[in-house]
């Protein structure tokens, strides 16, 4: 009986194989630094932190990023050394609590997210940019997992309420300008903007999950329904705003709100896809009978339209001498692939011990992915640069990580 029940669950949580919406991996050098990067931007960076910095008299520059990428994938319960002690063995029931403890009430949550950039130009006031971005979230309730670790108990009540899927993937191309307002001594005010042409490749929403089982001492009972949008392509576009003030020659702060207007329209191959069961007093002598009815189909279903979720940075940094340090704070104005409602606060620095290898460290916290520590090096060649970073879930022990990511960059600047 569980194993029916949890395949219903796990039916109800399939997620296309698309990925989504994760903004500024690309820059090698911001995930060294934790992703506090809205104040230390430059150039072919500052539209995936801010476009406003590049109206800033000391942020213009005069470059081709070549290639970059960032790869982040997570969870917010297992760490590598729990896969090792627990991937095909025998658990007992001490190690079942083990597990299902790991778990927090919400559920057992899985990320992952992809940004790659190629050929971005920056040409003092303006950036031309070529993105690919892809992200991926689902949630799989905590009594999904205790069902089938556990089985169920005298009126035992598993739900599915609080799970969810949402997957996109698109590529962008975009224009960023930024414009001064005043300057007054050392200090500037520029605002700026990125508009971006979106070319969609796939999307998956489950935009209906309900239902659940209760254990009565008569046998079981329950009902459910999934109902998913799927879709292979369409187009759009998003607006991004900023704002940066260069305090002093010293100190930078800015904010912005990332995709403050967006729309995609979805329109190939767009189709619904749902699964109902429902049974009543469900017991041993009859689970094979007729008594369970269900349902699924697959229908196409005219264009359909989603947004990209808003997401609000504000971030100061010191911008001078050989330690450069930032601090961020961001903030997602809706749960989705890609953007949290929870605040996320982030840490990062830079020494430059030589003018052609800095060093980079920063820490990042909240936002629904946990605590990060992350680090890099960059290699500055004359005009060619390259930067690596990699970063770790849950502290300084990579064994007790609960995702990873990795993080490369390159280009010239002149």
């Amino acid at each position: 009986m569980k194993e029916k029940i949890l395949l219903l669950t796990l039916i109800s949580l399939i997620v296309c194989p698309v990925l989504s919406n994760a903004y500024g991996l690309s820059s090698a050098q911001a995930m060294a630094m934790g992703g506090a990067f809205t104040g230390l931007a430059k150039g072919v960076y500052a539209p995936l932190y801010n476009p406003a910095n590049i109206g800033l008299s000391e942020y213009r520059q005069f470059g081709l990023e070549i290639a970059g990428v960032g790869v982040e994938i997570s969870n917010n319960s297992f760490t590598l050394d729990d896969y090792n002690n627990y991937t095909g063995a025998i658990l007992t029931d001490e190690d079942k609590s083990i597990i299902l403890g790991k778990i927090p009430d919400e559920g057992l949550k899985i990320k992952a997210d992809i940004e790659a950039s190629a050929l971005s130009l920056s040409l003092g006031r303006f950036v031309v940019s070529i993105n690919g971005f892809a992200a991926t979230e689902t949630n799989l309730g905590k009594d999904a997992l205790e069902l089938f670790l556990q089985g169920n108990g005298l009126n035992d009540t598993f739900s599915l309420d609080g799970m969810f899927s949402e997957a996109v993937a698109y590529a962008s191309a975009g224009l960023s300008y930024g414009l001064p307002v005043y300057q007054i001594g050392n200090r500037q005010l520029a605002v700026g903007l990125t508009a971006k042409y979106i070319r969609g490749f796939g999307y998956e929403k489950v935009t209906e999950l309900r239902g659940g089982v209760v254990t009565l001492v008569t046998g079981f009972q329950g009902e459910g329904t999934m109902i998913a949008q799927t879709a292979t392509g369409g187009s759009g576009y998003a607006v991004d705003l900023g704002a940066a003030l260069r305090i002093s020659n010293d100190y930078t702060a800015g904010i912005t709100i990332k995709n403050f207007l967006s729309g995609i329209t979805w329109d190939q191959d767009t189709e619904e896809h749902g699964y109902h069961f429902q049974f009543d007093t469900m017991t041993v002598d009859n689970w094979d009978d007729s008594i369970v009815v269900s349902d699924d189909y697959s229908v196409a279903i005219p264009s359909f339209r989603s947004t990209l979720p808003s997401i609000m940075r504000l971030g100061i940094a010191n911008t001078s001498g050989k330690l450069l340090w930032a601090v961020d704070w961001e903030q997602g104005f809706r749960q989705a692939a890609g953007a949290s409602t929870k605040p996320r606060l982030s840490f990062g620095a830079q020494y430059q011990l030589l003018s052609l290898l800095p060093v980079r460290a920063g820490y990042a916290v909240g936002g629904g992915r946990g605590s990060v520590v992350s680090g890099g090096l960059g290699f500055n060649l004359a005009v060619f640069y390259l930067d690596v970073a990699v970063s770790n879930h849950s502290g300084f022990n990579f064994s007790e990580s609960k995702g990873l990511h990795f993080g490369l960059s390159t280009g010239l600047r002149f």
